[in-house]
């Protein structure tokens, strides 16, 4: 279901608009201002590495800046940038009606359950280890 979600979301997103990892770390920003990058990266589930290829890549579109703190020259803050505050009401109806797309087939009093099932789904879900050891089951 996530590959054809993923799929349908590139496609009604258009070529001009941003990947789901990238749409996650703007809606991020938009709520939240200006933060880390690796702050960013916790706050969307992703580990250091991607979030920073995310970044580079609205960067380089001209959607979000990256500064340096001034508290802390080793850390990186990003915000939205005048672009991307432009940019971003239009992702979201695009994404608002790609997700009335995705539940499309399903009959009307089958949607509540199913989004209460993913909050509830996601609200037990608790940051990665980042240990070295792997993750054991129960």
């Amino acid at each position: 279901m996530q590959q054809r979600y993923v799929a349908m979301f590139l496609q009604m997103m258009g070529e001009d608009g941003p990947t789901p990892p990238q749409f996650a770390a703007l809606c991020r920003l938009a709520a939240d201002g200006r933060i880390s990058q690796n702050q960013l990266g916790r706050m969307t589930a992703m580990d250091p590495a991607t979030i920073r290829g995310v970044v580079t890549r609205l960067e380089e579109r001209g959607l979000v800046e990256r500064l340096h703190d001034p508290d802390d020259k080793r850390r990186v803050l990003v915000q939205l940038s005048q672009r991307g505050r432009e940019q971003l009401p239009d992702y979201v109806v695009r994404a608002k009606a790609i997700t009335i797309a995705a539940l499309d087939p399903m009959a009307e009093a089958e949607v509540a359950p199913l989004l209460d099932v993913m909050r509830r789904l996601l609200a037990g879900f608790k940051p990665p280890d980042t240990g070295s050891a792997p993750p054991r089951r129960p």
